[in-house]
């Protein structure tokens, strides 16, 4: 196990550079996305506070920063499952992600050989890319769960950080004790995530530590050579609302505050993920929990979703949580889709997901007072006074819906739309503006 001294090693990672004082060209790039210094970068990145996952191969990569003072970025959800095995049909989503301007794509084809389709994804993707390896083992090894090794485990991780991959989900925080803690105290809904639940199975039928725990440092060695950012993945995150806040989830919390120390020591850039489901009123405590025990690292949330009552329209549920989350310290959100729950979701499922979610970060970015995040709705309220339609469709975080919607019943009154026609406030107060008589009779 490592010691609390930072290792010393060759310089490769952006956390490397960072400490060195060194400003890297991807620290620019970011620097100049944000709006921010190059040096406040820096420091982010040599603090922990910011991390920017880009994987040394990833060479079509347009850097991104996610943390403290940046925008909130937003991740989309793909991959090939085995009972919808239609790559056509994910890289229709790829193609959504990309026009709605997603800043990280996570890969969770979880059936077959999945290589080829991460290989191409990362080949022409500017988004960041991320995995979850464990999703990949039983596929890429063709071997029973049972029958896998501690090392075939680290070899995949090891061929996904070789392909490109810019941030990888590990599930470390999931050891014996947090294991002990659920068990003694229960939950409604168990354990929920995918990774999480294939590595406790893994454990509970071998009797082993959980080998990304036990070896810890050698995927951080992994890790390192490449860039590759260590997502913690939070196995015990809660299920539903009943869940959350519980001994299971505040015990991994801990431990991937160890955890997150021990990958900095190891000059490997860290995101924390948190909560995904969770009532309002414990979502803020529960991010200033999260940054207090883990060091002010980045926080990636899934949601939260805020109330269990609502399959079919959990796209909002887990806006009105996301909103909250990243307005209250949270960096990264995870979108859900109207199928969560119910579905693999189609490409339709994934504008609507990844639209509500955008929503949710930019209020939050108005709420936290990122530069520039209000120039934006700015605009279109200057466009919509000038009545410009065209420049706000533009302007809108979806384009194709409002232009829709707007044609879909044209206005007789040029100008107007049909909800007010001629009587349309800002038509009328302009007129008068301009010093014209303003007579609706007759118009």
């Amino acid at each position: 196990m490592a010691n609390s001294q930072v290792v010393s090693h060759t310089k490769i990672t952006q956390i490397d550079f960072a400490r060195a004082g060194e400003i890297t060209p991807a620290m620019r790039i970011v620097a100049e996305k944000e709006g921010r210094a190059p040096e406040f970068i820096r420091e982010g990145v040599a603090a922990g506070r910011i991390a920017i996952p880009a994987n040394i191969h990833h060479t079509s990569l347009s850097p991104e920063g996610v943390g403290e003072g940046l925008r909130t970025k937003v991740n989309v959800n793909l991959g090939i499952s085995g009972d919808l095995a239609d790559e056509q049909v994910e890289w229709e989503k790829v193609d959504i992600a990309f026009e709605l301007g997603a800043e990280a794509i996570m890969d969770l084809s979880n059936s077959g050989k999945t290589q080829s389709f991460r290989t191409r994804l990362i080949e022409k993707s500017p988004a960041m890319i991320g995995t979850v390896p464990m999703y990949d083992a039983i596929g890429y090894l063709e071997k029973a769960l049972i029958s896998i090794t501690a090392e075939d485990f680290l070899d995949v991780v090891r061929r996904h950080a070789e392909d490109g991959v810019d941030f990888v989900t590990i599930h470390a925080g999931m050891n014996r004790r947090t294991i002990e803690s659920f068990k003694e105290t229960g939950r409604l809904m168990n354990v929920v995530s995918r990774g999480g639940s294939l590595i406790f199975a893994w454990m509970e039928a071998t009797g082993n530590e959980n080998p990304f725990y036990e070896y810890y440092d050698e995927v951080l060695d992994i890790l390192h050579e490449h860039d590759v950012t260590i997502s913690l993945g939070d196995a015990m995150r809660p299920g539903c609302n009943y869940d959350a806040t519980d001994a299971g989830q505040i015990s991994e919390l801990i431990e991937i505050g160890k955890l997150t120390k021990r990958a900095w020591d190891a000059g490997v850039q860290v995101m924390v993920e948190g909560p995904g489901h969770m009532a309002i009123d414990e979502i803020a405590a529960n991010m200033k929990l999260e940054k207090r025990l883990c060091h002010n690292a980045p926080f990636y949330v899934l949601g939260p979703l805020v109330t269990d009552i609502a399959p079919g329209y959990d796209h909002i549920t887990a806006a009105i949580g996301g909103a909250v989350a990243a307005s209250s310290g949270a960096d990264f959100l995870c979108y859900v889709t109207p199928a969560e729950h119910l579905r693999l979701p189609d490409a339709h499922d994934v504008r609507e997901g990844l639209v509500a979610t955008k929503i949710a970060a930019h209020a939050a970015d108005i709420a936290k007072g990122i530069p520039g995040a209000r120039e934006r709705d700015a605009r279109m309220s200057d466009a919509r006074r000038r009545m410009d339609w065209e420049e706000q469709f533009s302007l809108a975080i979806d384009s194709v819906r409002p232009r829709k919607v707007f044609e879909s019943a044209p206005p007789e009154n040029e100008g107007t739309c049909t909800m007010c026609g001629k009587m349309c406030a800002v038509r009328t107060v302009n007129k008068i503006m301009d010093g014209l008589v303003i007579d609706l009779d007759n118009e």
